[in-house]
Formats: C-alpha cells, sequence, structure tokens
C-alpha cells in the first residue's frame, strides 16, 4: 500500500553561527464591491508579496518597507500597520544560501482603489485565489470538499491522544460538526493546512514531491511563506473592521450603502441581511449623506454617502459589526 505521507529530504546543515538576515513583506490590500484584492510580484515562478531586506540605508523599519514597495510597484502607501514577525528557520529557503533564521516583519497596508501597478510583474489579485476555503458569500466554499477528508484522515493517522488533540483543533478552526465558522481565524485555518501538509509550501519546506495519493488543499501557491503572511493580514482585517472604521480606507470619497454592505462582505467572506446593517451603520452614525445620488447602481437611483469622521472623537472604537444571514 502506498504511502500518503511526502518522502523528507534532509536539510543542508546551518552553519552554528549563521547571523539572521531580515527581511520585511507587506499584504497590501485594497477592495471592490466584488472582490478583496491583494497586490502581489513574482518572485522565483510564484506570486508574492512585495518585499525586500532591511538595508543600513534604511532609516525604520517602515522606511524600508515603503521604498521596496515603491520599487517594486510604484505604489505609495497610506495606512501602515506591523502585522507580526515571523522567525522560522528556513522560511526564506535561507538554507540554500547557507543561512539559517530569517526574520520576515510583515506589514498590513490599505488603500483606496486597485490602481494599476506600475510593473508589469506586478498585480492585483482576488486573495480567494490563494484561500478559496475562505468565501464563504455563495454558501459553503468547494474546497472545503476536499479539506475536510484529507484532516479528518490526517487526524486519524495517530494514535487516540494525538487524534483527539487534532480533531478538536480541526473543529475549533473549521467548525465542521458545529458548522460554525469564525471568520478571523484565517491564520489558524491555513497553519493546519500546512501542518497536516496539505499545501505545497510545506512540501516545499522539507523538499519533498506530492505524493500521487494525496489530494492538496485547492488554492494557488505562494512564494516563500507569503501564503502564511497573506492570512495573517486578512485575520487581522477582518477583525478590525468590527471595531475600527479602517472600511473605510478602502472606499472611494463617496459610495452608496450596498456598496459599502458588499465591500464589507468580499473581505468578510460572508452575506450580510442587509436591513440589520444599514440599521447598524445609521445607528452609529458612521456615515452622512453628500446631497447626491447615482444611476450607476443598476437600478432605482441611490443615495451616496461618505465616512462622517466625527465618529472618531465621539467614540472610541467605533466599527462595522457584521448582522450575518444564516
Amino acid at each position: 500500500m502506498a504511502s500518503s505521507s511526502p518522502a523528507r529530504q534532509p536539510k543542508t546543515r546551518v552553519p552554528p553561527h549563521a547571523s539572521p538576515t531580515v527581511d520585511l513583506s507587506a499584504a497590501i490590500m485594497a477592495a471592490t464591491p466584488d472582490e478583496p484584492r491583494v497586490l502581489t510580484v513574482r518572485i522565483d515562478q510564484h506570486d508574492g508579496l512585495p518585499s525586500g531586506p532591511l538595508r543600513s540605508e534604511h532609516r525604520t523599519l517602515e522606511t524600508g518597507l515603503r521604498t521596496w514597495v515603491a520599487e517594486q510597484t510604484q505604489l505609495t502607501l497610506g495606512y501602515v500597520e506591523q502585522l507580526y514577525t515571523f522567525g522560522d528557520r528556513y522560511r526564506a529557503e535561507a538554507v540554500d544560501a547557507g543561512g539559517g533564521h530569517t526574520l520576515s516583519i510583515a506589514y498590513l497596508a490599505l488603500v483606496r482603489e486597485a490602481r494599476p501597478a506600475g510593473l508589469a510583474h506586478a498585480a492585483w489579485r482576488n486573495w480567494y485565489s490563494y484561500l478559496p476555503w475562505e468565501d464563504w458569500r455563495e454558501g459553503r466554499p468547494k474546497a472545503l470538499d476536499v479539506i475536510e477528508p484529507r484532516l479528518k484522515a490526517w487526524a486519524r493517522s495517530r494514535g487516540k491522544s494525538l487524534r483527539q488533540f487534532r480533531e478538536e483543533r480541526i473543529e475549533l478552526t473549521f467548525g465542521f460538526g458545529s458548522e460554525t465558522w469564525t471568520d478571523e481565524r484565517v491564520l489558524e485555518r491555513y497553519e493546519l493546512l500546512f501542518e497536516a501538509g496539505l499545501v505545497p509550501e510545506a512540501l516545499r519546506e522539507v523538499g519533498a514531491q506530492a505524493s500521487s495519493t494525496v489530494r492538496l488543499a485547492p488554492g494557488q501557491p505562494m512564494a516563500l511563506d507569503h501564503r502564511r503572511i497573506l492570512a495573517t493580514g486578512i485575520g487581522r482585517l477582518r477583525g478590525k473592521i468590527k471595531y475600527r472604521p479602517v472600511i473605510f480606507e478602502l472606499m472611494p470619497a463617496s459610495f452608496t450603502l450596498l456598496e459599502l454592505q458588499k465591500t464589507v462582505e468580499a473581505l468578510s467572506g460572508v452575506r450580510l441581511h442587509k436591513q440589520n446593517f444599514r440599521r447598524l451603520v445609521e445607528v452609529q452614525g458612521l456615515v452622512e449623506e453628500t446631497g447626491e445620488i447615482t444611476t450607476e447602481t443598476g437600478g432605482r437611483p441611490a443615495r451616496l454617502v461618505r465616512f462622517r469622521r466625527e465618529v472618531l472623537i465621539e467614540r472610541p472604537a467605533p466599527g462595522v459589526r457584521l448582522p450575518r444571514l444564516r
């Protein structure tokens, strides 16, 4: 019987005194009412995030990040916040260069519109092409039909105690049994798939080839550990839109309430109850009317609104709640 586990290759020995290097990466996000987007560049035949090493001429980490983004995409960043620092050995395949740990300092950046990237190798991509199991707007994603049996088989492949632990993790992150889905657990779901060897990046890390008996999770892989960084950024953004008005960093100066709702749905990956959503937005005083209407909705003319910045002074944590459809 053929083994379903990938054959592992020994990694090159890392010199004991190899100095860590520092890499700066940016998950740059934009959104339309139909899809959330991430800005990508080509790295070793894979889509990756704009990134580059920290250099001595960079005055700060953020300065270095902005410099690399401008050089690789001709985009000037506005809103930026630090996401996380990843420090796993081999994360950037530094072993091939005789290195060890590479510290990857990841940032989240939001831009108002998905303007065309300046260089030919830079492009905006729908982030669900990398993480298709995260999009529930049309119901349960088809990707889970592949993921669920593979994860359950992985859980059963060990002894009783480890099996129970794995089954609990699977239920907590994916909610197959309880049919509950926590939209912010994006990184935890990706990490679980990585640990189970169900994403190409996991096989790449150990120098293995995918077994013909193992069906990997759907979704386009990314260079290095950039899909992990993307998952971190999505989870952070999904959490922040509930208690901070960062959604308006992605919206044009004026928009309709339907466009706002659809943009929130695109980011969160779930459908929202229309009347309840509008009621919450209006009760929280997040927007105000511009006095103008638009006929570009394809139906009845709709009122244009804009973000009401006074809300930042009135309340410490204004956000857009998610009244989900059941």
